[in-house]
């Protein structure tokens, strides 16, 4: 659903664009707080939460690259806002969305640089906004458990992706630069939206089901939800106390006992996903792509300002072998937002550690 340049006027585009700006400033200050919290941070800081957040966009970028069929002649992929906002928190997952679409625009012509607001705004706010909300909402209601964790998921990427369609329709009724009746836009966008939301929640499910499997206290929507430890004392029972730091069991997979095993396999999987999988993924034109052509309303999109760029529409210039070609943009986009976003992840770690040792002391201030 990447939205090309001149589809939105540029008054409506500044306008989200200054929508998207506010929800990222946002984020930058929510993201200390979910970046500094849960047991990957205690006693190790910004190298091991970081590179998780980096490794979730770089995820996002991989999995987006793997179109698969929905309907005749459309295909759909990933957004991926209900995903990063489950397993890294919603503040991060808006931060980690907008790092991709950063990525893709600059690196592979994917999605205007004009319309990056209109982008981040429906992509990332809008589907972590309302994904995050439904989950924890069904969260509440529904017994503590695993199935309950993926079963929300689901549920919430599954809305996620015809709410976004839906916002990317109230922004054409504003400022589309073409004249087509909205109601034809909106039936048909969140029609094949719904479609797509179904390979969506999926894919969700699936990744948040085998993170859970083996590091469940990674997972940031899944923390708090164990049933306290009871012990029985005296024929009672009583609330175990509280441990200091999550025990793996010494038979878990080296994944599990290991962080740093489980980015590399994180990393690993991305790369195999972008490199060799993507060349396989739908050829067909995206639900946005398809209802523009279909509906008239692509008559005034403009040439990509990074057209001329070595990586344009995921390939490498000079490289006749598409397979190869392919492949090797997609490692080299996992790469760079693996190295973007866990250097901007990094920073914002930083800022909170930095701010949190210049408070002074109760002692200091009495």
């Amino acid at each position: 659903m990447h939205v090309p340049d001149g589809m939105i006027n540029l008054p409506v585009s500044a306008a989200a664009g200054v929508v998207a700006a506010g929800a990222v400033a946002v984020s930058l200050r929510g993201a200390r707080r979910e970046l500094g919290d849960g047991p990957l941070a205690e006693g190790h800081g910004a190298e091991r939460t970081a590179p998780l957040a980096g490794l979730v966009a770089a995820f996002v970028f991989a999995v987006q690259m793997l179109n698969f069929p929905v309907a005749a002649g459309t295909s759909g992929h990933l957004l991926g806002g209900a995903l990063a906002a489950i397993l890294v928190g919603p503040f991060t997952g808006v931060l980690c969305i907008a790092v991709v679409l950063l990525m893709q625009g600059i690196l592979f012509a994917d999605g205007g640089l004009t319309a990056l607001g209109v982008n981040i705004t429906v992509m990332g706010v809008v589907t972590v906004l309302v994904s995050y909300g439904i989950f924890r909402a069904l969260l509440r209601v529904l017994p503590k458990g695993r199935h309950s964790v993926t079963g929300s998921a689901f549920a919430a990427a599954l809305v996620s992706v015809p709410a976004a369609a839906a916002a990317f329709t109230l922004l054409y009724a504003i400022g589309g630069t073409t004249d087509v009746p909205i109601g034809k836009v909106l039936t048909a966008m969140v029609g094949v939206h719904v479609l797509i939301g179904i390979g969506e929640a999926a894919i969700t499910a699936l990744t948040v089901g085998a993170v859970i499997a083996v590091r469940p206290d990674l997972v940031h929507g899944a923390r708090g939800l164990a049933a306290p430890l009871k012990l029985r004392v005296d024929g009672e029972l009583i609330d175990a106390p509280a441990a200091t730091a999550p025990t793996v069991p010494a038979t878990a997979p080296a994944a599990a006992r290991s962080p740093r095993g489980l980015l590399a396999a994180g990393l690993g999987t991305a790369l195999l996903l972008a490199g060799v999988v993507s060349f396989y993924a739908s050829a067909n034109p995206d639900g946005l792509e398809k209802v523009a052509a279909d509906k008239g309303f692509d008559k005034n999109v403009d040439e990509h300002a990074a057209a001329d760029s070595p990586l344009a529409d995921y390939g490498i210039a000079d490289i006749s072998d598409s397979r190869l070609s392919g492949g090797l943009a997609g490692v080299i986009g996992v790469g760079a937002t693996v190295v973007v976003g866990s250097g901007v992840f990094y920073a914002v770690h930083r800022r909170r550690t930095t701010r949190n040792a210049s408070a002074p002391t109760s002692a200091e201030r009495a």
